[in-house]
């Protein structure tokens, strides 16, 4: 196994913890779990990075770092809606896109064939990683009581996550179309 397959194995390993603080909450557990999310998130880039240096580019590190990616952040929005941060259809939304973009990948593998991650994919995982931080810090500074300008800042972060989610799901369909029409004209 790859150094870059074991950070993003890694990664996941820490997520079961990162729930564990944010689920235990309270503003030392909260600045705990945001840490993590933090470190997590930035071994999300040391993998690619080595990958790509050390020429360790695999099949099954394109499969599951961008699952990774998928459960850590979605680990985090799950926890938003319970705190009532995130709208549930916001997060539905979100769940969606991935469930289609995945399965897209499995049928494609089944091609033979490796479905890497467009660049609207890595924006929108940028984008949601900061949307998480962006939201943990706001209810860290206000001890979970949002009100003003961290409410408005909330709420925005909630809809460029999901609007930039949206916009990646339609890109990735867009360009791998040929298996879906082909999956689907296919008679058995």
């Amino acid at each position: 196994m790859t150094l870059a397959n074991k950070i993003t194995l890694a990664r996941i390993a820490l997520i079961p913890i990162f729930l564990v603080l944010a689920v235990l909450g309270g503003t030392t557990f909260d600045i705990l779990a945001l840490v993590l999310f933090i470190v997590c998130s930035a071994t999300d880039f040391l993998d690619g990075y080595v990958a790509r240096k050390y020429n360790q580019v695999t099949d099954f590190g394109k499969f599951v770092d961008p699952l990774a990616d998928k459960l850590l952040v979605c680990a985090a929005m799950m926890i938003f809606v319970d705190r009532g941060l995130m709208y549930g259809w916001m997060v539905f939304i979100i769940l969606a896109r991935e469930f289609i973009i995945t399965s897209l990948r499995t049928v494609a593998m089944g091609k033979n064939r490796v479905l890497a991650a467009a660049w609207s994919g890595k924006v929108k995982t940028c984008v949601q990683i900061a949307g998480v931080i962006v939201i943990f810090l706001c209810s860290i500074v206000t001890g979970g009581n949002l009100t003003g300008a961290a409410h408005a800042l909330v709420v925005i972060a909630g809809w460029v996550m999901t609007l930039m989610t949206l916009y990646s799901g339609y890109d990735y369909m867009h360009r791998n179309w040929d298996i879906v029409a082909e999956g689907a004209t296919r008679s058995k």
